[in-house]
């Protein structure tokens, strides 16, 4: 069951398995304007999941998943949370990081339900990774128990390397 601080928490939405083909979604970028997966074309898309920006396992997340997949050329991170897109854009901007994608799913939830992301407790998106290829199929994805724990950076990187 997962945790946040320790504490069993209630995921909502619909839970992904490997191998299945990701759903599109609708989320808004920093600028409120209106996103969507098909918006995004390269070869492999890395949707990075944190429940708030503005926290130190998150924050590091971003900017870990960033730094490692930014030589692959066929690679595109998203960053999404539930963090308003003010929030993000700061963020972005504080850090110097302007020219990554951070995504807010804050409006309508429509990631975390198709995902099953939504700590229903905090309306939080729960820390996961999904891994999608050119036909936007599911090749890797972790739901991290522990909300407050990292995702398994390597494996990511290991597997689009391969």
């Amino acid at each position: 069951m997962p945790t946040f601080a320790g504490t069993p928490v209630t995921i909502k939405g619909k839970t992904k398995q490997k191998g299945d083909e990701a759903p599109t979604f609708t989320v808004l970028d920093r600028d409120f304007q209106k996103r969507r997966l098909e918006d995004f074309d390269n070869e492999y898309i890395v949707i990075s999941v944190v429940p708030s920006i503005d926290t130190s396992v998150c924050d590091y997340q971003t900017k870990a998943f960033n730094s490692k997949l930014e030589s692959f050329d066929n690679v595109t991170v998203l960053t999404i949370s539930n963090d308003l897109p003010f929030a993000q854009k700061r963020w972005c901007a504080n850090e110097g990081m302007e020219s990554i994608v951070t995504l807010s799913d804050y409006k309508d939830l429509d990631f975390a339900m198709k995902y099953g992301t939504l700590i229903d407790e905090y309306r939080l998106q729960a820390r996961s990774v999904f891994v999608l290829d050119r036909e936007r199929r599911i090749i890797h994805l972790e739901y991290v128990d522990e909300v407050g724990d990292h995702p398994d950076y390597d494996k990511v990187v290991q597997l689009l390397e391969s």
